[in-house]
């Protein structure tokens, strides 16, 4: 049995929510589904050829606009599917964003 990993609740779309991925760098985009999603992270369905993208960090796009995204950092890959968790911004320096590390301790990136 998988152990749950996630500390937040998880919000399970039943047919999947519409969203695109996006390099960091803008070069690459690709149409995905959010099967699941919490505070921290989410559950993707890609759709498409990922090899070859730069996977690490991306932006997960989930308005049409752009205006409603998050930076997101690969987890685990199964097939289609990835799970990512989100990058979250330091209050002190906009556009920087941190992760937690093991030891509960704010680290930049």
């Amino acid at each position: 049995m998988a152990t749950e990993r996630r500390k937040g609740e998880r919000v399970v779309f039943e047919r999947g929510f519409a969203a695109h991925m996006m390099g960091i760098d803008g070069t690459w985009r690709r149409s995905c589904l959010v099967e699941d999603i919490s505070e921290s992270g989410a559950k993707l369905t890609v759709q498409g050829n990922v090899e070859g993208l730069a996977l690490k960090e991306f932006f997960l796009l989930l308005s049409s606009t752009g205006l409603a995204y998050r930076r997101c950092e690969l987890c685990w890959v199964n097939g289609e599917q990835i799970g990512v968790q989100f990058l979250k911004q330091d209050p002190k320096r906009r556009g920087t964003p941190t992760r937690k590390s093991n030891s509960n301790q704010i680290v930049e990136i």
